[in-house]
């Protein structure tokens, strides 16, 4: 008889740490990971993910740090390795987005937008690795992309390049670690119900032209990512890496 932890897809025994998991992606994606069997550490900041701990229960711990200082990703992998012990699973999902005109862009806004959503990527993805290495332990590292990881979008010149940057860092660490058994690959939502997308949502004329563009008819919801993290942190995916999955209702292939 096949047990839970002999399936593909259990992550019994697991230690994962999913960043911006107060809500939307991030939340659901740590609900999904503990119903598959792991232990989670949820992070939040400006937003606690106290909510998402408590609703997951005894499996999951909360956690804050501010990830957009150069210091917060160490802070962060301390502290759940402190509580856990290790971090078998990385989901890098924080994030944040900035909208103005291009020629407008302020800088400290542009290095903001950066810091959180590429270069704490890389800071907790070589934290992560730098441990299961030594320890000589096989881990999965998933990163959140975008659409406009292939997309330039508009009024979002940082988001744009760091999503991009995501992109490519994970083809870029996934060469380095797969020797290591380490496999990191990304996730590119399209249109999800979250915080980043309501003004979009809100906007008639661009709301409609989004949803004529998606074949599937409506906008996704966090729920719809959470089962390829779970795919993606599971021995299922053990001879996937460097790819970049969209889950986007159709839209890149209209």
């Amino acid at each position: 008889m096949t047990t839970s932890r002999d399936s593909l897809f259990s992550l019994e025994g697991k230690v994962a740490l999913v960043t911006g998991a107060a809500g939307g992606i991030g939340a659901a994606i740590a609900q999904a990971l503990a119903q598959a069997g792991a232990q989670v550490a949820v992070h939040g900041n400006r937003r606690p993910a106290d909510e998402t701990a408590l609703a997951i229960g005894e499996a999951a711990a909360a956690f804050s740090a501010d990830l957009s200082q150069s210091e917060g990703a160490e802070q962060l992998f301390h502290a759940v390795r402190a509580r856990f012990g290790r971090v078998d699973l990385l989901i890098n999902n924080a994030g944040m987005i900035h909208r103005a005109a291009a020629e407008e862009f302020a800088l400290e806004d542009w290095n903001r937008v950066l810091q959180v959503n590429l270069t704490s990527v890389f800071q907790l993805s070589q934290f992560v690795a730098r441990d299961l290495i030594a320890q000589k332990a096989a881990g999965k590292i998933v990163n959140i992309a975008s659409l406009l990881s292939f997309q330039g979008g508009i009024r979002v010149p940082a988001y744009a390049a760091s999503k991009g940057g995501v992109a490519q860092l994970t083809k870029a660490l996934a060469n380095e670690w797969a020797p290591h058994h380490i496999q990191v690959n990304a996730i590119a939502p399209g249109y999800i119900e979250t915080a980043n997308t309501e003004a979009l949502r809100n906007d008639e004329t661009r709301n409609r032209q989004i949803l004529e563009r998606i074949p599937a008819g409506r906008w996704g919801e966090p729920e719809d990512i959470a089962g390829t993290a779970v795919f993606l942190c599971s021995r299922a995916s053990d001879y996937i890496t460097g790819s970049i999955i969209a889950v986007d209702g159709g839209w890149l292939g209209r």
